[in-house]
């Protein structure tokens, strides 16, 4: 049954810095260099499954607008009716793709604080608990996924003689390790807090069991104008200020990068093209600095074109066009699946899908979820994934030191040894 919410915007003097605004051990997050939101309790959900999750979400959240009761301002991205998600990367997983309205939402963005509470009907007004310390994260032990580090060499190898086989251009692998605490439970805000200082340059997020800090906006949705920040081709930082600049430099020339890269851009403006009147492409990407690594990136931007109705297409509308791009899936996509499918030995669920929000007016942020890790539901298990782009140039052993680098964040969030 469809609820009847109320929305109540007012404005807030200085909250707490986010992530903490909000004390609860089930928190709600997304964060950039401190804009952001984040929320606790949950006035109602959404789950889906299958090819047609996107749609069934819009079409939710539209019926949710629709029905809504909203006080307060709301001419910010972001004000009153706020849903927060995370979809599966494939059609056929068996995980749940899910929105999420929060109870309470504290937010930040370009210099405007408030707090939004959502009431749904028969529910009581939501009281924000007492703020209690996160305890201390447990001792987590480590184990390999289904395919072990030392194998996945022999599993990019084996994606590289499909490649060169003909019919395949490109395809993006992923493995993933388990933690597990041997007592306790993991709570999500000191992983929190470690991302947003440490990555302050990603979009950290909490979502559902979800948590991570990606580098990939898949888009953002504002006011008529569309986003998508392209990365695709990685090196790995070292200690010495110097050699970062020989290695940025050589990742610049790297015909193998370049070209993996280029494929992720081309399927980014191929999906984008139809919704716009015109995109601003650069010629050449450039290299993004991460604590860790280092990455090629291409910022994709056009102003949206508006439909017969005057109505400009939704951000989940533009989620859909643009999920799964070759830089989480591969090119010719279809192709690319079939082989994720029969090389990678599990369900991605939600790891490389789109996690972000949207506001009722359609505005939205949808990053692609990586460096990241699933925590089971009574979290005591934490399943981290990393992975990475292969095409016929690939050298395998170079393909694990990679997924190595991109697994570091979460591993020292996490408290594991790197």
């Amino acid at each position: 049954m469809l609820p009847d919410i109320t929305f109540e915007t007012t404005p807030a003097n200085h909250p707490p810095e986010l992530p903490r605004a909000v004390p609860g051990t089930d928190p709600l997050v997304w964060l950039r260099r401190g804009d952001g939101f984040a929320g606790l309790g949950e006035a109602t959900r959404f789950e889906t499954t299958g090819p047609r999750r996107f749609q069934a979400a819009e079409e939710w959240w539209s019926s949710v607008v629709s029905r809504a009761t909203v006080k307060g301002p709301s001419d910010s991205p972001g004000m009153g009716p706020l849903a927060l998600g995370t979809f599966t990367f494939s059609p056929a997983s068996a995980a749940p793709s899910v929105l999420v309205i929060p109870r309470v939402v504290v937010a930040r963005y370009r210099g405007r604080e408030w707090i939004t509470t959502a009431t749904a009907t028969g529910q009581d007004r939501f009281l924000m608990p007492d703020a209690v310390p996160a305890p201390p994260l447990p001792r987590l032990v480590e184990s390999p996924g289904p395919i072990a580090a030392a194998n996945w060499p022999a599993v990019v190898g084996r994606a590289i003689e499909l490649i060169r086989s003909g019919g395949l251009e490109k395809v993006v692998l992923a493995r993933s390790v388990l933690a597990r605490a041997a007592q306790g439970q993991i709570d999500p805000r000191p992983v929190l807090e470690f991302l947003t200082r440490r990555y302050r340059d990603t979009w950290t997020f909490c979502i559902d069991g979800l948590v991570g800090a990606t580098p990939e906006l898949l888009l953002r949705s504002m006011r008529g104008l569309v986003t998508s920040r392209v990365l695709a081709g990685t090196i790995r930082r070292s200690g010495s200020d110097q050699d970062n600049l020989a290695r940025a430099a050589a990742l610049a020339r790297s015909s193998k990068d370049l070209e993996e890269h280029q494929f992720a851009v081309e399927s980014v403006v191929t999906a984008l093209e139809p919704f716009t009147d015109e995109l601003a492409v650069p010629d050449s990407p450039s290299v993004l600095h991460l604590p860790n690594v280092m990455h090629l990136a291409t910022d994709v931007v056009g102003e949206l074109k508006r439909a017969r109705s005057g109505r400009l297409p939704g951000a989940l509308t533009l989620v859909a066009a643009l999920h799964p791009s070759a830089a989480v899936c591969g090119t010719p996509a279809a192709q690319a699946a079939t082989v994720i499918e029969r090389l990678e030995g599990q369900d991605r669920e939600r790891y490389s899908g789109p996690a972000g929000w949207i506001d009722a007016n359609g505005n939205g942020e949808w990053g692609i979820a990586l460096r990241c890790a699933q925590l089971s539901p009574g979290r005591e298990e934490a399943r981290l994934w990393a992975g990475g782009g292969i095409v016929a140039a690939s050298d395998p052993a170079a393909e694990l030191a990679e997924t190595e680098a991109k697994l570091a964040p979460m591993r020292q969030a996490l408290g594991l040894t790197v």
